[in-house]
């Protein structure tokens, strides 16, 4: 189970807001001891393409700040965090476009920190609603849903 606090959670979504239609992405941060997202850290989309927003890449110089900054803390990395934005996705078949689930590329990803959260805000628009779920890798390179808890301070409505 993920356990996110509610303003956490609201500043993940007003960044997908913001960034939209291009991928938000970021990271979730806790104590090296916990599993609880205690910190969300808005990164840069990296990604160049200029006519497709349906990817997103860390900055190499700007993930190794952040992940230093983390260490100094005493942090860990909990969760990466993108957003889908319903623009055109390569997503398994059936799956509409903007849905809160991995995409192919995405679950490479999860691949290379099979242990961290994966978190999945969809929105098809800057004021739509939203949808976040979150993912893990199970022992065999299948995903999994995971719950997401909404933490002290209230419950997040979309």
């Amino acid at each position: 189970m993920l356990v996110i606090r509610v303003d956490l959670v609201e500043e993940i979504v007003a960044h997908a807001r913001r960034d939209h239609p291009r991928e938000a992405c970021g990271q979730l941060f806790g104590a090296a001891d916990g599993g609880r997202a205690m910190r969300y850290v808005p990164m840069t989309n990296a990604d160049e393409a200029d006519e497709q927003y349906d990817n997103f890449r860390f900055d190499p110089d700007e993930q190794l700040r952040v992940h230093l900054d983390a260490q100094s803390r005493g942090e860990e990395v909990v969760a990466v965090v993108h957003s889908h934005t319903g623009m055109p996705r390569r997503l398994p078949e059936g799956r509409r476009q903007s849905e809160a689930y991995p995409s192919a590329k995405d679950v490479r990803f999860m691949g290379l920190q099979p242990d961290v959260h994966f978190v999945i805000v969809a929105l098809d628009g800057p004021d739509a609603e939203t949808e976040l779920r979150s993912f893990l890798l199970g022992g065999h390179g299948e995903v999994v849903e995971d719950e997401v808890t909404i933490g002290p301070g209230g419950t997040y409505g979309g």
